[in-house]
């Protein structure tokens, strides 16, 4: 099997080749950028990046900038490094798209096991692994969703949402098993970084966005009936 690339940004040559060394290692091609600005040049000359590990403090242009630019062309996904564990921040880089959030320091192994969640449900292979409910499609193996006929991009982050809420239609879903389940770790910040997901996730489902039930103190439900 040909081996996934990722793109490793850093403005820190020793961060680069600590996380560099851990990726060869698990058997990824790794790509190293110093800035934002030689990370997009990489980025759209290479074409088929699976992941990008991201900085956010960096001369020329910062994480943040970066993430922008590319959430315009492409729903790669992006794993957010910063030194700074501000729970604003951390909603700022959901907001934009991020996939996965991590404070400095970090263990080098942690990072390979999220980059490997990541990779391995957006790789999934098995054409025949769809879900259907109340006229929306969702098929797991190709990313790709159909709302009425109509194809709707969604994040890497949304789409193990909706796929997670179609799995479990009906069921009442409390934030903190969604978070676990979706997020795949225990994650112990605020709450409300899967309100701003599920109502980003609505906006883009249209007039479908109304299946998703808000569970007032609780969480979430989706009733395709």
């Amino acid at each position: 099997m040909e081996r996934l690339k990722i793109l490793v940004v850093d403005d820190e040559a020793r961060m680069r080749k600590l996380v560099k060394d851990f990726l060869s290692k698990s058997g990824y091609d790794v790509i190293e950028a110093e800035d934002g600005s030689q990370a997009l040049d990489l980025f759209f000359k290479q074409k088929d990046i699976a992941l990008i590990i991201l900085d956010v403090m960096m001369p020329k242009m910062d994480g943040w900038e970066t993430c922008r630019e590319i959430r315009q062309y492409s729903q790669v996904p992006i794993i957010m490094l910063t030194a700074r564990s501000d729970e604003k921040d951390e909603l700022q880089g959901f907001q934009l798209g991020v996939d996965e959030y991590i404070s400095k320091p970090f263990s080098p192994k942690i990072l390979v096991a999220r980059v490997e969640v990541i990779l391995r449900r957006t790789n999934q292979l098995g054409a025949d692994d769809t879900l259907e409910a109340g006229g929306i499609v969702v098929n797991k193996a190709a990313h790709s969703v159909v709302i009425d006929g109509e194809n709707v991009e969604l994040s890497y982050k949304e789409f193990e949402l909706l796929t997670y809420f179609m799995e479990n239609k009906g069921i009442a879903l409390s934030r903190e098993k969604i978070l676990n389940n979706v997020w795949n770790y225990d994650y112990f910040g605020d709450a409300r970084t899967i309100d701003t997901h599920v109502k980003k996730l609505r906006s883009k489902m249209g007039g479908k966005g109304e299946l998703i039930k808000t569970i007032w103190g609780m969480g979430y439900k989706f009733s395709p009936e």
